[in-house]
């Protein structure tokens, strides 16, 4: 027979990153604002891809702002491990975001390769489209630090969104340049039609991400590195562990492992000892919400349960998971 505990502490604090969706759309308004106002003074296709790729930074950025909002309320008797993955169905739809954007840059590239027209005031219109730019990489670079310190996917992913809005501006600028330079228009919409390729890449990439978080994929290899080494310090004689499994849903991180101690044990040296490891683990991982199994190192039983899918500690091999013959065959 085992019995299982769960941390008694209180969950990690959850930090409110809703000022970063809101600096996001105070972002996506003003260069909006900026790039149609270069549309209409060049009349590139460029430009107008290019605003139009804004305006669905701003209607990504309000879903990054909902789904932010609700990663953050606590757990409820309904919801008993919170909302976090709700960040991930932000990604995703940043993710479908970005296939709309690049669908409106391709048509539009399409069409004006087609009928190619002159630009107009070209000097203007660059400016604008760089003042633009310029904001825009601030944003992203302050989102993408704020979603890898506080492993947020929805500040990520609006991050990266925002740098494809860079990477189309720089494609623009690039192709409108040219423009001026040989007088072949059709250079523009060629550049744009390029860019429109590469920002499915990126929304590819979003939308890959996302699907694994809400697959509930394993820690990373070197969070799950200093998981196993604090389980390897303490295997001994008489204490090992199996059954490691790992999960994270935006800030928060699980984990849940079986551990095997001497059957002579009481019950409250066996809880004595889970309190001090899961003091251990959270101590190095802050936002880490353990789950531990106790079993009796002896009992067959103990090694029938192991799940499927468990991560693999260090040196745990077959030979290691074969129950001992005896209660004096666990300590040798």
């Amino acid at each position: 027979m085992s019995t299982a505990q769960t941390s008694a502490r209180p969950a990690h604090q959850k930090v409110d990153l809703t000022r970063f969706a809101w600096l996001s759309i105070a972002a996506a308004i003003l260069t909006i604002s900026l790039k149609a106002g270069a549309w209409v003074m060049t009349g590139s296709v460029g430009l107008l891809s290019d605003a139009a790729e804004s305006v669905v930074n701003l209607v990504a950025a309000v879903v990054a702002l909902i789904a932010l909002r609700v990663a953050i309320r606590p757990a409820t008797e309904r919801f008993l491990y919170g909302r976090a993955k709700a960040e991930y169905f932000s990604a995703a739809v940043e993710g479908a975001m970005i296939f709309v954007a690049a669908a409106v840059i391709l048509v539009s590239a399409v069409e004006r390769f087609l009928n190619p027209q002159p630009l107009e005031n070209v000097g203007w219109g660059l400016a604008i489209s760089v003042f633009a730019s310029l904001i825009n990489g601030g944003v992203a670079l302050v989102l993408l630090r704020a979603g890898r310190r506080h492993n947020s996917i929805t500040l990520r992913a609006d991050g990266k969104h925002l740098m494809t809005d860079v990477v189309t501006s720089a494609g623009v600028l690039v192709g409108v340049g040219l423009v001026v330079l040989t007088g072949w228009d059709r250079l523009d919409p060629v550049v744009a039609f390029l860019v429109g390729v590469n920002i499915i890449v990126t929304g590819i990439g979003l939308l890959t991400e996302s699907v694994s978080g809400l697959l509930d994929k394993a820690l990373p290899d070197e969070e799950h590195e200093v998981i196993t080494e604090i389980l390897r310090r303490r295997t001994d004689d008489t204490v090992t562990f199996h059954g490691l499994q790992t999960r994270e849903a935006g800030q928060e991180k699980y984990m849940n492992v079986h551990v095997l101690v001497p059957d002579d044990w009481t019950v409250k040296r066996g809880h004595d000892y889970i309190e001090d490891l899961e003091h251990e683990l959270m101590g190095a991982m802050p936002a880490l919400r353990v789950l531990t199994h106790l079993e009796p190192i002896s009992d067959p039983a103990s090694y029938e349960d192991i799940p499927e899918a468990h991560v693999p500690i260090h040196g745990e091999d077959e030979a290691a998971l074969r129950p001992p013959t005896s209660p004096d065959d666990a300590r040798d």
